[in-house]
């Protein structure tokens, strides 16, 4: 399994932010410039550039070559290095689901196949259900992306039930 390092302070100040959150995903597998960012959030293109400014500065995403636009202008488009999977950052636990919220707002309730499930396992149970999952996890993260595939976004909480206590 990655073995996780915890954030720095402006690691996870950048992560912090359900936006840019939202950038990296955009820029998961497929670089794309500032404006292209912009027109797929629905954002003006000045905001999303302070946000991949950050998340340039602080490693979560890599300046491609650049290229000129349709007329001529300088463009350069940005890659999501994937540095966020080897950290540990509770600051932006938060963020993640925002942003997952916002992404599953966008999606027809028709294609979302979600499931949930209550368990009662011992604490030597659950360490190994925790331990499998992440291998699974690990397993899946570790594996090229492949460009003529569907996207696909996978979200996952485990929690101590309150409702159950």
């Amino acid at each position: 399994m990655t073995e996780r390092r915890p954030a720095t302070d402006a690691e996870a100040k950048a992560l912090a932010s359900a936006l840019r959150l939202r950038i990296l995903r955009i820029c998961l597998g497929e670089a794309h410039t500032n404006q292209e960012i912009a027109a797929i959030l629905g954002c003006a293109p000045a905001t999303v550039l302070h946000h991949t400014r950050t998340l340039v500065r602080t490693g979560f995403l890599a300046a491609q070559e650049e290229r000129r636009g349709a007329r001529g202008a300088r463009e350069i488009p940005y890659l999501a290095t994937r540095k966020s999977w080897q950290l540990d950052s509770a600051a932006h636990d938060r963020s993640v689901l925002d942003a997952f919220l916002q992404e599953l707002a966008l999606t027809p309730a028709a294609e979302v196949d979600s499931t949930r499930l209550g368990l009662r396992l011992p604490p030597a149970e659950m360490e190994d259900f925790r331990r499998r999952l992440g291998a699974l996890l690990e397993e899946f993260a570790a594996r090229p992306d492949d460009p003529a595939a569907p996207a696909w976004s996978l979200f996952l909480v485990v929690h101590p039930d309150p409702n159950r206590p």
